[in-house]
């Protein structure tokens, strides 16, 4: 079974990131387990005084759930062309120390929503980029959902078939990085 951990880099209660993610856990096959990070909010401003261990309560759940996930998948909006601050801060804390942070050689794929016309593609691009220089394995497999307003329902679900099929795709290519990261493992 892939775990796979889904966060949001929106802290919006009705966030269409969040819902995107949700839509991901839906599609995902039944050989792998969903879980929604969803205290992105609690993690302090990254400071380096504040690095020594313990850490924040809040920074050491994260990387918990990270280093207990098999794989992770973050849905970003853009923020003014670029990757949201909250969960720029929460990478920064997950980077540190760099070569033995939790996602070090860890699986992840990168998706987005957005009102406008691009669905936040320059937020993923900053984003992958950043995920790479940390060491992570990134999955270049991952969907843009423009004009998300009109996307998704009152309940929050993703309605067109065509992108819930995209969708579900990327959970199963992050579960085949998983397992050839394995095979490389062993």
């Amino acid at each position: 079974m892939t775990r796979i951990l889904g966060i949001s880099g929106s802290l919006r209660r009705d966030s269409h990131n969040t819902s995107l993610l949700r839509a991901a856990a839906e599609a995902a096959g039944p050989d792998v387990q969903f879980e929604l990070y969803d205290r992105l909010k609690e993690v302090p401003p990254y400071d380096e005084d504040d690095e020594m261990h313990p850490r924040p309560a809040s920074v050491a759940h994260l990387n918990a759930a990270i280093e207990n996930a098999n794989a992770v998948l973050f849905a970003t909006p853009e923020y003014n062309a670029s990757i949201p601050g909250q969960l720029k801060n929460a990478i920064d804390w997950a980077s540190r120390p760099l070569r033995t942070n939790p996602l070090r050689n860890k699986p992840v794929a990168v998706v987005s929503a957005s009102t406008g016309a691009f669905g936040a593609v320059w937020s993923q691009q900053e984003l992958r980029k950043v995920l790479r220089a940390l060491g992570a394995r990134v999955v270049e497999d991952g969907i843009a959902v423009r004009h998300a307003d009109r996307q998704f329902d009152d309940a929050g679900r993703l309605v067109p078939e065509d992108l819930r099929e995209e969708l579900g795709a990327v959970p199963t290519d992050v579960a085949a990085a998983v397992r050839q990261r394995e095979l490389v493992a062993a």
